[in-house]
């Protein structure tokens, strides 16, 4: 029989805004197989937060950032940047939702860096010189100004997780959202990559179990566990609370 831990509700952290980027309420979805993933979620982010989304696997953590843009749809209420998540707001809400999953394959498909690059903008009906100031602006903030001609196969796994994320910057996104970062990368490229996620100006919502980042990274953390979110507070106040770390699978860094 597995061990049930029980913890203390944990005080929701207090933020400044209702949400101003990001505001979920009551959020509940289950699959075809009657698999119950989201539970009641509520959450809100505000302009300029960088929020670590943590919890053991199969906590519906990725459930939940598929909603973000419309890739799946359960009942509650999602708003972007204002607009509520529907059939006629989803072409503008996935431009302004920066997706970026764990596998960088799965977005690189284009010969060369540049076209990967420009995909989104080009789809956004945007002209053809705004795409090239807009490509040459993604690859500079994540530090691959000279990889546009370079083939995207042919990087290394560190250069394609940048690449990977220039594609979703080339929208000028509201918020970005990442599916484990860190996973599979060395630890110079590791490295690296945190500090690029640092000094990017905008919204992010992370899921990771790289623990470590989280502590240096993400003043803000989300826990999730068993469709629920569990804990939503200060990182270094959380990351002190080993009973509930414990509780849902995680280690102190």
């Amino acid at each position: 029989m597995p061990i049930v831990h029980e913890t203390k509700p944990v005080i929701p952290l207090l933020t400044s805004c209702d949400g101003d980027v990001l505001h979920i309420e009551h959020l509940n979805f289950a699959y075809p197989d009657g698999h119950v993933a989201l539970r009641d979620v509520s959450l809100n982010l505000c302009a300029g937060e960088k929020v670590a989304l943590v919890g053991p696997n199969g906590a519906g953590k990725s459930t939940l950032m598929l909603h973000l843009n419309g890739i799946l749809n359960g009942n509650g209420n999602i708003t972007v940047g204002g607009l509520a998540s529907n059939k006629e707001n989803l072409p503008i809400i996935r431009a302004m939702v920066g997706m970026v999953f764990q596998n960088p394959d799965d977005q690189l498909f284009s010969p060369t860096v540049f076209e990967d690059v420009a995909f989104g903008p080009l789809h956004m009906g945007i002209a053809e010189a705004e795409i090239k100031v807009r490509v040459t602006a993604a690859l500079t903030q994540v530090r691959m100004s000279g990889y546009a001609e370079r083939l995207s196969h042919h990087l290394s796994m560190g250069e394609k997780k940048r690449i990977a994320i220039a594609t979703v910057l080339s929208m000028n996104p509201q918020i970005l959202i990442l599916d484990e970062p860190s996973a599979g990368l060395d630890p110079r490229a590791r490295r690296g990559l945190i500090n690029l996620l640092d000094e990017l100006p905008v919204t992010m919502l992370v899921s990771t179990h790289d623990m470590t980042m989280v502590r240096d990274l993400f003043p803000r953390m989300v826990v999730m566990d068993e469709g629920r979110i569990v804990a939503d507070g200060l990182t270094a106040r959380l990351l002190k609370d080993e009973a509930l770390l414990e509780a849902h699978g995680l280690e102190k860094p």
